[in-house]
This record gives structure tokens, sequence and C-alpha cells, in this order.
């Protein structure tokens, strides 16, 4: 009777670690999906930094940078004018709040705050002094990389690929 239990005990305590094993295996693979970027990759030959992104399973081009030497995520958005933050992440990444101003995004008018950001870096590209602005409006932790980054920028698509490259 004993046995029994202890072996009905072993199975169950075998099936748990078994489904988090696999739970474990399948977050793995949620987030390379999410974000095939995470650590871009990237060359530097010449003193031209490339960095390579794959576009994610809804299409976008999400990769792992820093911002003032603090790991984010950036999502690529050449329709947004500038660099746009979660007001949230302002102290973590020692921006400055400054001057407000209205903007027009996907979801609506938003009042945001101008800040600089000292230094900007994906793989081996890295930039400096970035005009951004602080978005209490967002509340997840990715950044959206505008146009006041990406301008500073060569980049070319080819199938699901894009290459970055300073200039």
């Amino acid at each position: 009777m004993k046995q029994a239990k202890l072996g009905k005990g072993m199975i169950i305590i075998a099936w748990v670690i078994g489904l988090g094993l696999l739970t474990l295996l399948f977050d793995e693979q949620l987030a390379k999906q999410l974000n095939p970027n995470a650590e871009p990759i990237s060359s530097s030959q010449f003193g031209v930094a490339e960095v390579k992104l794959k576009q994610n399973r809804a299409g976008h081009y999400v990769s792992g940078g820093a911002i003032n030497d603090q790991p984010v995520v950036f999502m690529l958005d050449t329709g947004a004018t500038q660099v746009s933050i979660p007001m949230h992440l302002a102290e973590q990444l020692s921006l400055q709040k400054g001057n407000s101003s209205w903007v027009q995004t996907a979801n609506g008018r938003v009042q945001v705050f101008q800040t600089r950001i000292q230094r900007l870096t994906i793989g081996e590209i890295q930039l400096t002094d970035i005009a951004a602005h602080l978005n209490p409006a967002m509340h997840d932790g990715q950044i959206l990389l505008g146009m006041s980054a990406l301008k500073q920028l060569e980049f070319t698509q080819r199938g699901e690929w894009l290459t970055l490259r300073n200039l």
C-alpha cells in the first residue's frame, strides 16, 4: 500500500517536472518569436558598424539595445518623428523631463515631455545626443525607435531582414 502511494507520488512529481520544463522551453520559443533580435547580429568594419535585424512574427523589427548603458527593447518605427520612451522608464534610463508638447500618435493626441538621450546603442551602432520624448501614455517597456535616431543610419530591407549601418 505504501509503495503504491509512493509510486503514484513519484509519477506526479515526474509529470510536474516535465510540464515545468516544457513551459520553460515554450516560453523561450515565444520570446524569440516576439523579439528574435534580443542580441542583434552586429559587426564593425572600416569604421562602419552594421546590425542585421530579423522581422518578428508580426512583421515588426524589434531589437535589444541600450539607452545610457541600460538595457532596453526597441521597436523600429519609421513613422515616429522622435524616439518615444514610456515615462515610467525615465529615471531608470537617466533621462530628464523637459518642456511639454502635444503629439499625434496612433492612439490619439498625447502630451509628452522632451528629453535628450546621451547614448543609444544597438549592437555595434552607437548614437549620441538624440532628441526623444517621454510619453506617459505608453505603459509597456518597449521604446519606439523613431526618425530622430534612424535618420542617422542607412537602412536596407531584404525579405524578412533589415540591415542598419551608421553613416
